[in-house]
């Protein structure tokens, strides 16, 4: 049986993995024949991610993709496509809704299209209602308290809600509380009970009084009275549902999206049951120091399945890298790796676990590093906007535009511009390269050096003395720098998509630098002879990059390199930025625009803000005092991209800071940040305000205390995973677990053929290698299986007491 420690110190962590692939069949929006579509991804009608608007195409390719960890109670997951507009109302296409339900019965996640249905306003409902219904000698009471986070059905950013009471073909209306979404009416109605129904039912609608238009419906609540015979009264907040009456289909054609979606709920246990694991997995990465084989590790990498080795590389890196071991663990595949490699032109160049976990390791160690070498060209090219194309099948002489003297450009003065232009970003990014050794993470360096020195054992001899090269560059260019260039969204290089001329730009620089990574400019030149008038350059980089990596694996000791080897986020910062903000000091807000840009930095423990970056004179908040963070209503400042940050230093009121970001995404990706940087804060609030305190009253619920209790309640569960997001050991092993768990069976098998292997080659190392392998084994298969038991003791507990409290509720 498990202590009751146990549960106090688990915790449960649901994820949503989202990628947007693409659309098509999308209708036409716009005069030109075409679309300018988004999508915009709500989670309970929460908007939380906006994709970039892709101009000019009705099937769309997002490929963008999020980790979004969630409270265990949230409902729907949807997501919404529009046109966008410069001049009028972004057109609304369609959406596409999926319960967490149907997600749950999909534990190995979604991949597929799903078509748009039309937006019915009497579906888009969200928000809950406080009611109290009891049963008094014959009388039915509905008592109406209050309602919070209704949806916005007004222009001005609210809505004017009443409640409509229904039973027995009788209807009461409450009063209409205006322009608030968080309304209160404390009002009670009586219905004469009536036990020969056939549907006992008692309807609460809220709706949203219009003076001139038809009043919309902004959900309601179903009770069955039959059922409330037994307890008399019930009472609490209900969410409030669509119309489900009607149908919502739409016969047209509004397209298709194309999802994949993962929801997982993970329990994480404490630390301690995790050890004895981790322990194991170090030990076998430990070993390899000592020139023995990696069989634990080798038993992973045959039986990990192509469609989880990304995920699971990812977690196999975050693990050893909390522990100081992720050279060694590289190390390890590197090994296996190369000895089944036989031909040198195919080294890491497949989707193995050795080049995922590279692939992954770059991206969490040196996501930093490349934002530095990369970021002024890639900003240079958005910013410059030049027309640049090299494949004459593809050239557009209208897009050249005209000379001085008004005479359109031939294709070869336009090939010749755009070699100039494509020489002139490859210069500065190739020099951007070679000169940042000394900014490239150590922990990077240290692992690229030993790459080399195994890629060299294994190919010792002189024809093969440019492979360790191909080897860094197959995962520095071809894997880290190319994609970042051609899709610089994905990697937090820019925020929006680039737009058709742009991406064509980055394309053909990518393919440049890949050329350079490939150290072979013949091959290019018999695949695309085309890229030929870039040759030149391509030739020059190619010596550059051979010098540059030289550079990056020369180095005498680990101290030369420093103590930071190991820190992934230097001086602490984790997020910084220009931002709006405004704090409150007294009772009113009375000022029109009370914004001022700051730069704002948030460290791991302190928020400050300056008027620049390098400001002496700076004001900061302390995260040890910050009790909530959350969204503010649109209404209140105009904008819906407005947070608020509330603290309270000891012994003294309430504190507020407002900050207004540009977008959607980045209002979200300053609330998870702030959020997670306060996960362990005690004081937290359990409601709040969505509104501004204005006048004598707040603007969402009317009340009229300054310091009178939240009406909405607080959210600090949803997040977003962002690349430099502090590691956490006990999700890695929780997730390493469940996954070693789910290949427990292929991993015997394997573990069974090799001892048979070693046992056949009757010799002493085999035996002993054999023996080693099977203790090892023997090891992992009892430590998943005592996990396995504990989660299994939790959910037993779990339903019991869920039992034991639906009993307590009949009684």
């Amino acid at each position: 049986m498990l202590e009751p420690s146990v549960f106090a110190k688990m915790t449960k962590r649901t994820t949503l993995f989202i990628r947007i692939v693409e659309g098509k069949n999308l209708p036409v929006k716009d005069i030109t024949g075409s679309s300018d579509p988004y999508c915009v991804v709500r989670i309970d009608n929460e908007a939380i991610i906006r994709t970039a608007t892709i101009w000019k195409t009705l099937s769309p390719f997002w490929g963008e993709e999020y980790n979004v960890h969630l409270p265990p109670t949230f409902h729907t997951l949807s997501f919404h496509v529009l046109d966008e507009d410069s001049l009028s109302r972004d057109d609304v296409i369609g959406k596409v809704s999926i319960t967490k339900e149907v997600l749950a019965t999909k534990p190995q996640g979604f991949d597929g299209w799903m078509s748009l249905t039309e937006v019915d306003p009497d579906e888009e409902v969200q928000g809950e209602i406080h009611l109290q219904i009891s049963i008094q000698t014959r009388r039915l009471r509905c008592h109406v308290f209050e309602a919070r986070d209704l949806a916005r059905k007004d222009r001005n950013g609210a809505s004017d809600p009443f409640v409509r009471v229904r039973y027995n073909g009788k209807t009461h209306e409450s009063t209409v509380v205006k322009r608030s979404c968080y309304p209160r009416w404390n009002e009670s109605f009586e219905f004469e009970l009536d036990e020969s129904l056939c549907e006992n039912t008692l309807s609460v609608e809220v709706w949203d009084w219009d003076l001139v238009s038809r009043n919309d419906f902004l959900g309601k609540v179903m009770f069955n009275i039959s059922k409330l015979h037994s307890v008399q009264q019930e009472e609490g907040w209900f969410r409030l549902d669509p119309d489900k009456s009607k149908s919502s289909e739409y016969e047209g054609n509004l397209g298709s999206l194309r999802l994949q979606l993962r929801l997982r709920d993970e329990r994480v246990l404490p630390s301690s049951h995790y050890r004895p694991l981790t322990e194991l997995l170090c030990q076998a990465v430990s070993t390899n120091l000592n020139g023995n084989q990696p069989d634990l590790l080798m038993l992973i990498d045959e039986t990990t399945t192509a469609e989880s080795r990304q995920e699971v590389a990812t977690n196999l890196v975050k693990l050893f890298l909390g522990h100081g071991l992720a050279k060694e663990f590289l190390d390890v595949l590197f090994k296996l790796e190369l000895e089944k490699t036989s031909e040198s032109n195919t080294l890491f160049r497949s989707n193995s676990l050795a080049s995922k976990s590279m692939e992954s390791f770059l991206k969490v160690a040196g996501m930093q590093y490349l934002h530095r070498v990369l970021g002024p060209t890639v900003n240079r090219v958005f910013d410059e906007k030049k027309y640049v194309e090299l494949d004459p099948s593809k050239v557009e002489i209208k897009e050249a535009g005209c000379t001085g003297l008004h005479r359109i450009q031939t294709e070869t003065e336009v090939i010749q511009q755009s070699t100039q232009h494509l020489q002139s970003y490859l210069t500065e990014l190739l020099h951007s390269i070679v000169t940042s050794v000394s900014h490239c993470p150590p922990l990077l360096r240290m692992a690229f050096r030993q790459l080399c020195e195994r890629v060299q054992e294994r190919f010792p001899e002189r024809e093969y003395r440019k492979v360790k090269f191909i080897a860094v560059t197959s995962f520095l260019c071809l894997r880290f720098f190319s994609p970042a260039i051609m899709s610089p969204k994905l990697f937090h290089l820019r925020e929006k998509h680039p737009d058709a001329r742009t991406s064509r730009t980055l394309l053909l620089l990518a393919k440049a630098v890949q050329s350079i990574g490939n150290l072979d400019t013949l091959a290019v030149r018999s695949k695309e002879p085309w890229m030929g008038p870039l040759q030149p350059a391509i030739q020059q980089g190619i010596a550059q990059l051979k010098e540059f990596i030289t550079q990056l694996i020369s180095f005498e000791d680990k101290e030369e390199l420093g103590e930071e080897r190991l820190s992934l986020q230097p001086a602490g910062t984790l997020k910084e930025g220009f931002l709006f903000l405004h704090k409150t000091r007294d009772k009113c807000m009375l000022m029109a625009s009370p914004f001022k840009k700051y730069h704002v930095t948030l460290r791991s423990n302190i928020l400050s803000y300056a008027k620049t970056p390098n400001s002496k004179k700076s004001s900061f908040v302390s995260l040890q005092k910050v009790r909530a963070v959350e969204k503010v209503e649109e209404k209140s400042f105009g904008s819906s991209h407005v947070m608020q940050i509330i603290w309270s230093e000891e012994m003294e009121q309430i504190e507020i800071l407002y900050l207004q970001c540009k977008s959607v995404n980045e209002l979200n990706q300053w609330l998870s940040a702030l959020r997670k940087s306060c996960i362990h804060n005690t004081e937290t609030l359990n409601s709040y305000h969505p509104g501004v305190f204005k006048g004598d009253k707040w603007s969402c619920c009317h009340q009229k205390e300054k310091t009178a209790a939240g009406c909405d309640k607080t959210r600090h569960g949803v997040t977003l995973q962002e690349w430099n997001d502090p590691l956490d050991p006990d999700l890695e092993s929780q997730l390493i677990f469940r996954h070693l768990l789910g290949v427990r069976e292929a991993m015997r098998d394997k573990y069974l053929e090799v001892v048979k292997l070693e046992k056949d080659k009757d010799s002493f190392q085999s035996h002993e290698k054999g023996s080693e392998l099977k203790d090892a084994a023997s090891k992992l298969f009892q430590l998943l299986q005592d996990l396995q038991d504990i989660h299994e003791d939790l959910e037993r507990s779990e339903k019991q007491k869920n039992t034991n409290c639906l009993l307590e509720l009949q009684t």
